[in-house]
C-alpha cells in the first residue's frame, strides 16, 4: 500500500524496509494473522525490516514476547507503563514515561504493566517474533 498523505500509525503501522523505503501497511487488526500477513509481505527484507507500530493500552499485556533477530525501541509518547525483561533468567522492570525510551535486546522475552493509559511507538525487529502466555 503506499501514500504520500497524512495517516494514522496506529491504525496503520509502516515497515521500514530495504534501500531505505517506507511502505505503508494494511489497517491494524491486533490478531496474529496480521502479524503473519505482515511477515510474508516482508520476509525478503530479512533482519533488516522494522515494523513501525503505535499502541496505546489500557491494561497490562496479557502476554510475554521476544524478537530474536534484532533490537526493539520503545517509546513511551504518552502516560507510563512499566517494561518488565526477562534476562539471563532475572525479571527486570524499568517505567518510563512520555519522552523516555527503552531498548528490548535481541532474545530477550518483555511484557508490560499499565496503570491508566499509555501510548508508545515501537521500532521492532520482527522476524522470528515469537509469543508465550503471561
Amino acid at each position: 500500500m503506499s501514500h504520500s498523505g497524512k495517516f494514522d500509525l496506529a491504525k496503520f503501522p509502516v515497515h521500514l524496509g530495504l534501500g531505505a523505503k517506507v511502505v505503508l501497511q494494511d489497517e491494524f487488526t491486533g490478531d496474529m494473522d496480521w502479524y503473519m500477513e505482515y511477515g510474508r509481505r516482508h520476509d525478503s527484507d530479512g533482519r533488516e525490516g522494522r515494523l513501525v507500530a503505535m499502541h496505546t493500552f489500557t491494561e497490562p499485556w496479557p502476554t510475554w514476547e521476544m524478537h530474536p533477530e534484532g533490537d526493539e525501541l520503545v517509546v513511551c509518547v504518552a502516560g507510563e507503563m512499566t517494561l518488565i525483561q526477562e534476562i539471563d533468567g532475572e525479571m527486570r522492570s524499568v517505567t518510563v514515561a512520555a519522552g523516555e525510551a527503552v531498548i528490548n535486546p535481541p532474545g530477550v522475552w518483555h511484557t508490560a504493566d499499565i496503570e491508566g493509559r499509555a501510548t508508545a511507538l515501537f521500532v521492532t525487529a520482527g522476524i522470528g517474533t515469537q509469543n508465550r502466555p503471561r
